[in-house]
């Protein structure tokens, strides 16, 4: 008579102390072959499947000696066979079927079938009942040990890529992966910037080494996941609530937000063939829709798609687009040597009053941070004396708990805020008056020139072959203080309180106005050896 064997370890320990697949299977084949049973197929369960494919492997033996009417299923014993009570009634109804159907457990000395008597089966059953509970058990445990980690600030769960176990003091924490973040930070800096899809990010990651552990290339959703992911801000997601972790951020919250953002916006870049430098970033000036960029005879031309009704039909070189960026960013630069000394001597005056500014918000928000914590313990006090309900303190300690992240994570960005403004300051100001040769510069790919763009002007539109277009808010205020002081310069006549008009403070470079400049750091810094062509600085 055929026969089944089913097989199980379910922990790594059971395979340490000889509870091994091949022990078990060893121990089965001598007792089919005591029995004179022919062994037909061996299911196995190894110790690293999930609940869900152990459950699937059972299903699929219960399928098998169904359709192969095999009616001997052999196994250690009851808890290796199932610890799901809706699987014990599959293996009831089975062997209510067919009179010769038998269900043999081994080490339990027990042999199952139609007509066994009630006490036999309920034998069964409890041993059953025993089993689940003792999985029960274990889950209670497990997820309590889970819990005190989350609360002392550390991940229960497998170190996320860009980090890697560390055992600290017996305890293993999630501590840098030097040879990943650098690569997770540059990730989410490319997203941010506009330039890249997903899908395009997940090439370009593989092109630089990114792999799976296997080695093989990490899939789109898969870096979809890591671009959504909390964790690399310093957080602790699980079951879809934030806990603060003690693991140091990879990237800053506000960058992350960023990324949200443009994730979940319907103008996200798709799949792109072919990256043009002007791709997606000019509109018709007569209709509004999008310019279409395309290439013939080894020539890129722009021209209105006519998606809407839009009587301008003229086609434009791109070369011809590149030329008139290139005037305008000439006209960025600021001629007399006096009035840029000024500007110079506004940006370090205004930095002061950006920092008295945020020291007066640390203080607020370090007065609205006790009274949260205060609001906290209250809660925790009210719940030990049982005054409010275990719901009511879980949607109160969440509530509280969103809030002090919150102020936190306020008071952390408004402490860097001065170093911050200036740093961009004096990016800003070194990009604005080299902004024509940073973008001629040969160290610059069509990816950073798009960049740069982006960081000049908010808008392009394209009339007639001409390209017109608005500056984004830093930029518009120094154009125009560059459009007055030029023209001043020209008569030899200025006012140098008209401008001082021109505030170059909060209106100029706004603290929430924090592009990234790291990547012009080396041309900006030595363009002068780069491009012979004399610095601005030098004009009279």
């Amino acid at each position: 008579m055929k026969s089944v064997l089913f097989c199980r370890v379910s922990s790594r320990e059971q395979e340490e102390v000889g509870y091994s697949l091949p022990s078990q299977q060893k121990l089965l084949s001598e007792y089919s072959d005591r029995k004179g049973f022919v062994i037909d197929k061996t299911f196995a369960i190894s110790e690293s499947a999930s609940g869900k494919h152990q459950r699937k492997t059972f299903i699929e033996m219960m399928k098998y000696v169904e359709k192969r009417n095999i009616r001997i299923i052999i196994c250690e014993k009851t808890d290796r066979l199932t610890r799901n009570l809706g699987d014990l009634i599959g293996i009831y109804n089975w062997l209510e079927q067919d009179l010769d159907r038998q269900l043999h457990l081994v080490k339990d000395g027990l042999i199952l079938h139609k007509n066994s008597k009630s006490q036999e089966k309920f034998n069964l059953d409890i041993k059953v009942v025993m089993a689940k509970n003792y999985i029960d058990n274990l889950s209670e445990e497990v997820k309590k040990g889970q819990k005190e980690k989350i609360e002392q600030g550390w991940s229960p769960s497998k170190p996320r890529l860009g980090y890697k176990n560390e055992d600290i003091n017996g305890h293993k924490t999630h501590v840098i992966d030097e040879n990943y973040a650098p690569i997770i930070r540059k990730m989410f800096e490319l997203y941010d910037s506009g330039n890249y899809s997903v899908e395009r990010l997940t090439d370009y990651l593989y092109s630089q080494g990114l792999r799976s552990r296997g080695g093989n290339k990490i899939v789109t959703g898969r870096i979809h996941g890591f671009l959504t992911d909390p964790t690399y801000t310093g957080m602790i997601l699980w079951n879809d609530n934030l806990f603060q972790g003690k693991h140091e951020p990879l990237i800053s919250k506000e960058l992350f937000d960023r990324v949200q953002t443009r994730l979940h916006s319907k103008t996200t870049p798709k799949v792109q063939k072919h990256l043009f430098l002007f791709k997606g970033l000019v509109k018709c000036q007569t209709c509004s829709g999008t310019i279409s960029f395309e290439t013939h005879k080894g020539i890129t031309y722009g021209h209105c798609n006519h998606y809407r009704p839009c009587n301008d039909k003229i086609w434009v070189r791109e070369d011809s687009l590149e030329s008139q960026i290139k005037k305008a960013l000439v006209k960025l630069q600021i001629n007399n040597k006096r009035i840029m000394e000024w500007i110079k001597k506004a940006l370090k005056e205004s930095n002061q009053d950006i920092s008295n500014y945020n020291d007066l918000l640390v203080e607020q928000l370090g007065k609205k941070l006790i009274s949260v914590n205060k609001r906290l313990s209250n809660l925790y006090d009210d719940k030990v004396d049982e005054v409010i309900t275990k719901d009511f303190y879980n949607q109160k300690f969440k509530e509280y708990s969103k809030e002090k992240t919150d102020i936190e994570d306020s008071i952390q960005k408004h402490n860097k805020a001065n170093d911050k403004f200036q740093n961009l300051s004096i990016q800003f100001y070194e990009l604005s008056q080299r902004a024509e040769q940073i973008f001629t510069n040969p160290l610059m790919n069509m990816d950073k020139k798009r960049i740069l763009l982006q960081l000049i002007y908010s808008k392009f539109s394209l009339d007639k072959g001409k390209l017109l277009f608005e500056y984004t808010k830093g930029f518009l205020i120094l154009s125009k203080l560059v459009e007055l002081t030029n023209k001043s310069s020209k008569v030899q006549k200025y006012d140098k309180n008209e401008v001082a008009t021109f505030e170059l403070s909060r209106s100029t470079v706004p603290i929430s106005y924090t592009p990234n400049f790291a990547f012009l750091d080396p041309i900006v810094r030595k363009g002068r050896d780069l491009n012979p062509r004399e610095h601005c600085c030098s004009r009279g």
